[in-house]
């Protein structure tokens, strides 16, 4: 694994990443595959053709179903979902977030009411990184608890705390691991936590001295990358700039920077220029399947009346599936009538734009014209075409 700084505009970055399954090309947005799957009926040819570099999985969902095991023994994520680039999984610590209301926090870990059939599931620092290590990902996140903005100073102090504590468990047992695993599984490298990446993940809410002091901590422990974790979870947008302005200096220049959870095009522009790598977002996949698009002039909710009988591209300068075969009007007919088309559609045209959004990006860094960019489509994208 290792991170090479290819050029930069302001705090902009451009850069590659060096994974086991091939090179990032960075910034970089990866798709969400939760399940092993985009939902919208996505394969692996898909992400392929949307120009997808990451997949991202989710701990959590694939512990509780299939189980790592069938997954390790398919010969990890890679061959189980037949994706041969580079796949990120997070670690569960969403979930703390997410299923507050079925789950119990303690020193060792975290207890979840299965949000499939109500049964007691516990996961442990330790048991994150072990389930991501047989789920054979290139990059493993490091088990955390993402709190709610805003939170009362002292819980979000305590619960940093205790996420530093449980980020020197998952180092620890990431090295042990490896160490294990370096003869025991050596016809199963993709399994093999030896040549994997773990990356920490900072927290702090929305104060400035407890983000700055959980960074410092952190990054003393000098692992391969760092995220910014617990962001766009109630939050004014602003609120989150300001995290990442002030975050910015402490963050190691020489290793990726990943923004957990963001977000629209607007959001990814202006974190890049703050000087932020990877992203990930649900947002476009799960807008596409209600209809909500994007193109470089804005988003466009197609069960808008004024497209029934409109048949020009959704977006004339995109090369997806969508906007190089089929109409407007066609696409707000599918959805009109109920179609499992048009969500396909409609993902793989948002999930392109997101792709392509961030190669047009990492262009304007390399042209030294990024700025010019950031000023011209900030506003633009996310607003209503």
């Amino acid at each position: 694994m290792s991170f090479t700084l290819l050029a930069s505009d302001g705090l902009a970055r451009r850069g590659c990443y060096q994974t086991p399954h091939g090179s990032i090309e960075t910034p970089v947005f990866m798709n969400v595959a939760t399940q092993a799957a985009i939902k919208g009926g996505l394969s692996s040819v898909d992400l392929q053709t949307v120009g997808c570099q990451v997949a991202l999985c989710n701990t959590y969902h694939l512990h509780l179903r299939p189980g790592e095991e069938i997954v390790r023994q398919a010969d990890g994520l890679h061959g189980f979902m037949a994706w041969d680039k580079p796949i990120l999984t997070d670690s569960g610590g969403f979930q703390v977030f997410s299923l507050a209301k079925l789950r119990k926090i303690t020193e060792e870990g975290v207890s979840f009411a299965s949000h499939i059939d109500g049964r007691r599931v516990f996961l442990s620092p330790e048991d994150a990184t072990d389930v991501q290590i047989k789920l054979g990902a290139d990059i493993i996140m490091a088990f955390d608890e993402c709190v709610e903005n805003p939170a009362p100073y002292d819980y979000v102090k305590q619960s940093a705390e205790r996420t530093t504590r449980w980020l020197k468990r998952v180092k620890a047992q990431w090295f042990k691991r490896a160490g294990e695993q370096i003869n025991d599984y050596v016809n199963l490298t993709r399994t093999n936590a030896a040549g994997r990446a773990c990356w920490g993940i900072n927290q702090g809410g929305i104060y400035d001295d407890l983000r700055i002091e959980h960074m410092k901590q952190i990054t003393e422990l000098d692992l391969p990358g760092y995220a910014v974790g617990g962001l766009a979870v109630g939050e004014e947008t602003d609120v989150m700039y300001h995290i990442l302005d002030i975050l910015e200096e402490h963050m190691p220049r020489e290793k990726p920077r990943y923004l957990m959870g963001v977000g629209t095009p607007e959001n990814i522009i202006e974190a890049v220029a703050r000087g932020v790598d990877f992203f990930d977002c649900v947002m476009p996949a799960r807008n596409a399947r209600h209809g909500h698009l994007y193109t470089w002039n804005g988003r466009v909710n197609i069960l808008n009346e004024r497209y029934k009988d409109d048949n020009a591209p959704l977006d004339e300068i995109c090369g997806c599936p969508l906007c190089t075969t089929h109409s407007r009007a066609y696409l707000r007919h599918l959805f009109k009538a109920g179609e499992i088309l048009a969500m396909r559609l409609g993902v793989l045209h948002n999930l392109w734009f997101y792709n392509h959004l961030m190669a047009r990006i990492r262009g304007e860094i390399e042209q030294g014209t990024f700025q010019t960019f950031r000023a011209r489509y900030s506003g633009v994208l996310s607003g209503r075409a």
